[in-house]
């Protein structure tokens, strides 16, 4: 396994995400050999994530060294991040060098307000499609999108399909598959209603509502 190339993974954290956005991504990430994980913010006290959950920060934007692999989530409280300088600033720098640029779910707006998705296709929550639309990008409704070195995933859970895909790029199908059985990722959802084209006008106007509720009514 030595002879791997090493690849420098960094997650951006900050408060208000939504925890599975980055907890999929790292689960497969973290199985795999010669993969250096970093979760990173402004500074290394604990944030809150918006379901109440506490993550620590390994890493600061000033010491963070040239990533592989950038990538960031999104979040119930996002738009409160969302157009931080400094964040963007920070997205912007790694963005320049990353050989792969990325997000899961709401993630895919803070790429495009850091000008990183000009030119792209890129997923994200369905509830952001539009928002996202709005920013010049090409938005899919595809669970993953691998456009060129972009790779993005849409809504929360899919940052585990999203991990595996990113997982075939730097270590092969084989093992993004072992990754894939070691986890026992074998969705069965006891609801066949997981995306808007599935559940319903009825049942997507109810959830909107709430979505739109929890995120400051900025959808």
């Amino acid at each position: 396994m030595s002879d791997l190339q090493p690849y420098t993974v960094g997650l951006v954290i900050y408060p208000g995400m939504t925890t599975l956005d980055i907890v999929g991504p790292q689960t497969v990430f973290s199985a795999l050999s010669g993969i250096k994980l970093h979760r990173i913010w402004k500074a290394l006290e604990p944030i809150e994530a918006d379901d109440g959950m506490v993550v620590v920060p390994d890493t600061t934007f000033a010491d963070c060294p040239s990533l592989d692999v950038l990538c960031i989530g999104g979040g119930l409280k996002q738009m409160m991040i969302v157009d931080d300088p400094e964040v963007l600033e920070f997205l912007k720098k790694q963005g320049n060098t990353a050989q792969f640029i990325t997000s899961v779910c709401g993630g895919s707006m803070f790429l495009a307000k850091a000008g990183l998705l000009q030119g792209y296709r890129a997923a994200t929550h369905w509830a952001m499609r539009e928002e996202l639309a709005k920013l010049g990008v090409e938005v899919g409704t595809e669970r993953v999108i691998v456009d060129g070195n972009r790779i993005s995933g849409g809504g929360v859970t899919a940052g585990i399909d999203f991990g595996l895909t990113v997982a075939k790029v730097l270590r092969g199908e084989e093992a993004a598959k072992m990754v894939q059985l070691a986890i026992e990722y074998n969705p069965a959802p006891p609801f066949d209603v997981g995306s808007p084209e599935k559940a319903g006008s009825e049942l997507v106007e109810k959830t909107l509502a709430f979505v739109t509720g929890q995120l400051g009514g900025a959808v």
